[in-house]
């Protein structure tokens, strides 16, 4: 005999963080990983730095003064906060907490001092480290992208060296060869932690009903 039921979990919602430095192939990966999961919402960071082409306020960023984003830390508005290459960036408190508490999936782009920070204030959230095929092969993009000049490019890849020894902190890392490749393996992560237990708050079994 067939057991006709159906299991009706409710469970909050995960804050996964990816970290990966400049040139790894973050932003390709993510917009793949979406395609895969349109219901997973994509954090948007504040920054100080200005827009560069082809950006959108409140698409890829919400840019905004200086001035603006120190109230804003003062308020106690943001989960996390870093300068990285002399800029400001954060993480908005609210949409954090509203996923967490609605059952819904968000994603947070962020670098490894802003992934330390949610860790310690979120525990249950989870993070993976994106790394590039070889460190040859980092040079090479981040050449190729062609708007930073020789001296960011340096100064970029010394963050890189930094950035990478943090790996060992992360639950997940991903080496990025392929794109495919590598939404698939974060495809499997977001199912493995969608399914565990403690984060389901309430079950309830049904019986299907004949037709």
């Amino acid at each position: 005999m067939i057991d006709k039921t159906k299991y009706i979990t409710q469970r909050e919602g995960i804050i996964f963080i990816l970290s990966a430095p400049s040139g790894t192939g973050k932003t390709t990966v993510i917009k793949g990983l979406q395609t895969v999961y349109p219901d997973i919402q994509l954090s948007i960071s504040f920054t100080t730095r200005t827009r560069r082409a082809g950006e959108i306020h409140g698409r890829d960023y919400y840019f905004v003064k200086s001035t603006k984003f120190a109230a804003m830390k003062a308020n106690g508005d943001f989960a996390e906060w870093a300068k990285v290459h002399d800029f400001f960036y954060a993480t908005p408190r609210r949409p954090l907490d509203q996923c967490v508490r609605g059952g819904r999936d968000i994603l947070l782009d962020i670098d490894v001092q802003g992934a330390r920070k949610i860790k310690r204030n979120y525990p249950q959230a989870v993070s993976i480290f994106l790394l590039p095929p070889s460190w040859r092969e980092l040079q090479r993009r981040l050449a190729l992208r062609g708007t930073d000049g020789k001296e960011t490019i340096r100064r970029r890849l010394v963050n890189a060296r930094g950035e990478i020894r943090e790996i060992i902190k992360y639950d997940y890392y991903v080496v990025n060869r392929e794109v495919k490749t590598s939404v698939q393996v974060l495809k499997s992560i977001v199912e493995a932690e969608r399914a565990k237990t403690f984060r389901v708050k309430r079950w309830r079994i049904e019986p299907l009903h004949r037709q």
